[in-house]
Order: C-alpha cells, then structure tokens, then sequence
C-alpha cells in the first residue's frame, strides 16, 4: 500500500515536470533560438553539448557564488569557448497559483545579481507558462525583469487540439491523476509534443512570439550615453560623451592608478535610462570591465 500511494502521489508532479520540460524545449528553446540566431549570439541551455562547461550552466555572481541558469546569450560564446553574457533567462511551467509569489521571488532573485555582475548582461528575462498571478507578475516587473506570459488556459487549449488530457480538478483523486498522467506519457511522442508547441504558437500568436526578439534587441541596443568615472579621493567626476572616449583616456599611457588603496566607480547610463555602477580596485580591471562593454556595443553596431 505504501509503495502504491507514494507512486500515485507524484503521479501529478510527474505530470507537471513532463510539461515543464515540453514547454522549456518546444516553445523557448525555439523562442530564444531566434532570438540569437537574429542577434548573432550564442545560446547556451541544457538541449547543447558544449565543452567549455559541465552539465549545468553556471555563472558567478559578484560575491562568488555558483548560479545555474536554463538559458544565457553570448556574445563571442563557441561550444568550446565561454563568451561574453548578455541575456540571462528562466523559464518554468505551474499547474497552480500556489507560491506563485514565491516563485517569482526566487527566479527574479536569482537573475537581479548578474545585472550588478556583467555590465553586459542587459537582458533579464522570466518565460512563464500556466497559472501565475497578478502580484507574482507585478513583482516580476518591477524588478526590471522581462516577462513572457502564457495563460494555462492557452497550455491546456494547445494539448486538448491535439487530443492529449493534461489537467485534473484540484479535488482529483490519486488514481485520478495517476490515470491521466498514464495516459499522457504513453501519447506523448516527439511528434506529438511539435504539434502541441506549433498549435501553442498559433494560439500565442505569431506577432507576440516575434515581437520577443525585438524586445531583446531593444535592450542590448541601448547604448551608453554617459560614462562616469569616478575617483575614490577626488570629488569631480571624469565624464564622457561615448565608449570610444573612455577608451582613448584608458589608452593613455599617463593614465594608472598610483595608490594602491584608491578605487574607481565606473558608472554607465544608457539610452533606455537604466544604469550601471562598479567599483574597480585596479586598472587592468577597470580595463577589462571596460572592453566588455565596448565588444556588445561593436557587436549591436554591427547588426543590421
């Protein structure tokens, strides 16, 4: 009996991780795909082999900690080499509304520091499918973080046209959710799961689905229009129209910290009115903060 109930009580956490995983490979990893092959990044997420890391993908963030997340833009990233990151997103799928609070809490949490770690990383992203609520939206938001929303009910709508039962009443029994669950997995081909995701799409709607890459480019494009730097002793700010500025005054070979205890702030506001701060403990960090920035700024130039 023991085995049984323990078997019919994931039945409905079974079911969900099937769907999250369906909906992470058929509809975003295609989402973001376009994005970089528009853009010209590289897009790193768990469907790629790639030897410049492990099975996860993990970045460090400011204070050293490990962070693995599903999907990262790259600049100049190879399968053998880590390039510059640019877009940093989550995605997941939720049956309920339960701890959608918290869930929005945890994933925006998770993506905020890497905005204070790469100057490059303009993008934060969250793509959600299923029943997350208004609150847990709004707080998504304001924390500056892109969100991509489909209704559970378009999920469920895009399975039903394919003649697939995906959801149960809350009050279902086990065996209830042990028989859909059964029956779902036993239907669920490759096949299958291309025809729900292109009837996904359809009921999303192409535009919403296009629209997406621009809203990336849209962040990336945004260039800096002042740069600060600033000197921990001195009171005046240096400050510079454009990145090539900074450049030719980093180049300068008068240029260098002479006491080891002073620090810069390097400080950057773009075009879309966010803004990026650092300080910098060396030169040849100040530089290399710098040349980051400067590769995704030729790099959009570049584009069409």
């Amino acid at each position: 009996m023991s085995h049984n109930s323990s078997e019919t009580s994931s039945a409905g956490h079974k079911l969900g991780l099937l769907i999250g995983d369906w909906f992470e490979q058929y509809f975003v990893l295609p989402l973001l795909s376009a994005a970089a092959l528009k853009l010209q990044l590289f897009l790193d997420n768990r469907f790629v082999e790639r030897a410049a890391r492990g099975d996860k993908i993990i970045w460090q963030d400011e204070d050293g900690n490990s962070v693995d997340y599903d999907f990262v833009l790259e600049v100049n990233g190879t399968k053998t080499d880590k390039g510059v990151p640019v877009a940093f997103i989550e995605s997941f799928w939720r049956r309920g509304s339960r701890h959608s609070k918290d869930k929005a809490r945890d994933d925006s949490g998770k993506l905020m520091p890497m905005r204070e770690t790469y100057p490059t990383a303009r993008f934060l992203g969250i793509v959600a499918a299923g029943d997350f609520t208004v609150p847990a939206r709004e707080l998504v938001r304001s924390r500056d973080i892109d969100l991509f929303y489909i209704p559970k009910d378009k999920i469920v709508g895009a399975f039903t046209k394919n003649e697939l039962i995906v959801d149960y009443f809350d009050n279902a029994s086990e065996q209830d959710k042990q028989r859909v669950s059964s029956i779902f997995e036993s239907h669920f081909s490759p096949e299958k799961k291309k025809a729900v995701a292109d009837t996904l799409i359809e009921l999303v709607g192409e535009a919403a689905v296009n629209s997406y890459v621009d809203r990336v480019r849209a962040r990336l494009n945004a260039l800096p229009q002042e740069i600060r730097l600033i000197l921990r002793q001195e009171s005046t700010p240096l400050v510079f129209r454009s990145l090539t500025e900074v450049s030719d005054f980093l180049d300068n070979s008068t240029f260098h910290m002479e006491d080891p205890q002073s620090s810069y702030i390097y400080q950057i506001t773009y075009s879309d009115g966010t803004d990026f701060g650092r300080n910098v403990h060396s030169t040849e960090d100040l530089r290399l903060l710098h040349a980051q920035i400067q590769l995704l700024a030729d790099h959009i130039n570049k584009l069409e």
